[in-house]
């Protein structure tokens, strides 16, 4: 895969409680917190922090759950 200049980032880690609309993209590496909601079709390229509700492409903070 480095041939390829293919290189992971880490693993992907999903939080508990997350909700994904569909369509949604997540890159290698990021984390998302507990209890994110993620919007229908989304990019999502960096971690989301815990209760956060994000959208678009790229993906950005539009709320807070609590």
């Amino acid at each position: 895969m480095v041939e390829q200049g293919l290189v992971s980032k880490g693993p992907t880690i999903i939080g508990n409680d997350v909700w994904l609309g569909a369509g949604v993209r997540i890159l290698d590496g990021v984390r998302i917190g507990d209890g994110a909601i993620v919007g229908g079709g989304a990019v999502v390229t960096t971690d989301i922090a815990p209760e956060t509700i994000v959208a678009g492409i790229p993906a950005r903070e539009i709320g807070r759950r609590r």
